[in-house]
């Protein structure tokens, strides 16, 4: 609930409740005061930050620059210029960070050189929410890897490496957030015979920064597998995940069984969702593609019909 300190006319939220309601983070939200003076809370006598309504406001518009590719430090000049939602002309002149990441982080990744890839991560994620470092730098990274594994004797080294590191950090930042949470349960896991769960962890972990909570299963759960540990945990809807085209029957077979075994929502997300959107949907299930913060809309909508 909001919290009021002063005047009984307006609305002053915790930071905690801010960062649920935009998903970003808390330490996000005082980097970009200390560093960008982006955003600027009241205090409490105890020094607590206190957002307004108008200050919840300002940060979606905050979110609606960085979505765009501009980097928060052009964003309060764009800000302070411009009233309305940003139009694609605005961003002529705004630079753009990631391809500085990108670089960065590949030449890290070339190098084997675990503290500067550290160090370019934990520097994006402190600036930036989870699924616009997801969209706009995690994504292509692995593509890019993906795609140029062939070329050389250390491309697979290359991509285990950056996979295995980003696995752990993911993993590790989920765990944590998962046990603050105090929204609806949901139960994650990969299709059967999917064992790429970094897509999955990307979207569990920006979900966790809207409050969701998960019963997290990883990679290639047999379907029936899902019914009993989504009853005991008392979860809201299952969120499947794939990148390859499943194997056998799953989505015309074990997937309208899964629907009609259970009485919450199943969504499925990634690549297959994408390629096989009309059979998830035959099915029962929703679709919700690659987009994570679309897909966190759609995951949002249809638990609040």
């Amino acid at each position: 609930m909001p919290e009021d300190i002063s005047d009984p006319d307006q609305r002053l939220y915790p930071i905690r409740t801010v960062a649920s309601l935009t998903g970003v983070n808390a330490v996000t939200l005082r980097a970009w005061e200390r560093r960008y003076g982006l955003i600027c809370p009241r205090r409490t006598q105890k020094g607590h930050r206190l957002y307004t309504e108008d200050d919840v406001q300002l940060i979606q518009r905050v979110l609606d620059y960085l979505k765009q590719g501009v980097a928060v430090g052009q964003v309060k000049r764009l800000v302070n210029a411009h009233g309305e939602p940003p139009q694609p002309e605005v961003f002529k002149e705004a630079v753009d960070p990631w391809s500085r990441y990108e670089t960065g982080m590949l030449d890290a990744i070339a190098g084997f050189d675990e503290p500067a890839l550290d160090a370019i991560y934990h520097d994006v994620l402190s600036l930036y929410p989870i699924e616009i470092v997801s969209t706009r730098l995690i994504t292509p990274l692995l593509k890019h890897l993906g795609s140029c594994w062939r070329d050389d004797q250390a491309g697979i080294a290359r991509e285990h490496f950056f996979s295995t590191y980003l696995r752990i950090k993911l993993g590790t930042r989920f765990h944590h957030l998962n046990t603050q949470g105090s929204g609806a349960r949901l139960l994650a896991a990969c299709l059967p015979g999917e064992y790429h769960e970094i897509g999955l962890l990307q979207f569990c972990l920006s979900a966790v920064s809207h409050g969701y909570r998960f019963v997290l299963l990883g990679p290639n759960l047999p379907l029936e597998q899902l019914i009993t540990p989504a009853a005991r945990a008392h979860c809201r809807a299952i969120v499947l995940s794939g990148t390859s085209r499943p194997r056998g029957m799953i989505f015309a077979d074990a997937l309208p069984r899964l629907v009609q075994s259970v009485a919450i929502p199943v969504f499925v997300g990634g690549q297959s969702s994408l390629r096989q959107g009309e059979i998830i949907r035959d099915a029962g299930a929703t679709p919700l593609g690659s987009d994570i913060p679309a897909a966190l809309q759609i995951l949002s909508r249809r638990l609040k019909a």
